[in-house]
């Protein structure tokens, strides 16, 4: 691992433990170059996985892609980068254990709308608008009204 202070491409790893649930591995490393110290994280990665868009197309699944739409949607609300960590987390395991080879993108839509409205309505209305692609303010309205099923 690169050391982020100086380059130094030798280490030793002084901690590690389980993280995130058990999702992923935190090491906390020290460079053998000049004893800086920094953090890793080895996780599960979804070799293979696709996803199939609306239109028939098929992507690879970035679990980078669905964290930067759920931060999006966060953004400039009060939901901490743990919860929104967390909440991508679910989304993925829910996901990856009911879908082996393939994920329709609705899926994955649904299940972030619905961590959403149980976590911030804000961010829910907001990711809805996007993934729903709102045509008329009645659909929106709608949508809206959906989130007196969450309390």
């Amino acid at each position: 691992m690169k050391c982020p202070k100086c380059g130094c491409l030798e280490d030793r790893v002084i901690d590690s433990r389980s993280s995130r649930e058990g999702a992923a591995i935190r090491r906390r490393r020290q460079c053998t170059g000049c004893d800086g110290r920094f953090t890793t994280y080895e996780e599960v990665e979804y070799e293979g996985l696709m996803v199939v868009k609306r239109d028939g197309r098929r992507e690879v699944f970035s679990k980078e892609k669905l964290l930067s739409g759920v931060r999006k949607a966060c953004e400039k609300r009060p939901v901490s980068a743990d919860a929104i960590e967390k909440l991508v987390e679910l989304v993925v395991e829910a996901v990856t254990e009911k879908y082996e080879r393939e994920i329709p993108g609705r899926a994955i839509g649904e299940k972030v709308m619905d961590q959403l409205g149980k976590t911030d309505h804000v961010a829910y209305v907001r990711f809805a608008s996007v993934y729903r692609r709102f045509q008329e303010a009645t659909e929106f309205v709608s949508e809206v009204k959906k989130l007196e099923t969450f309390k």
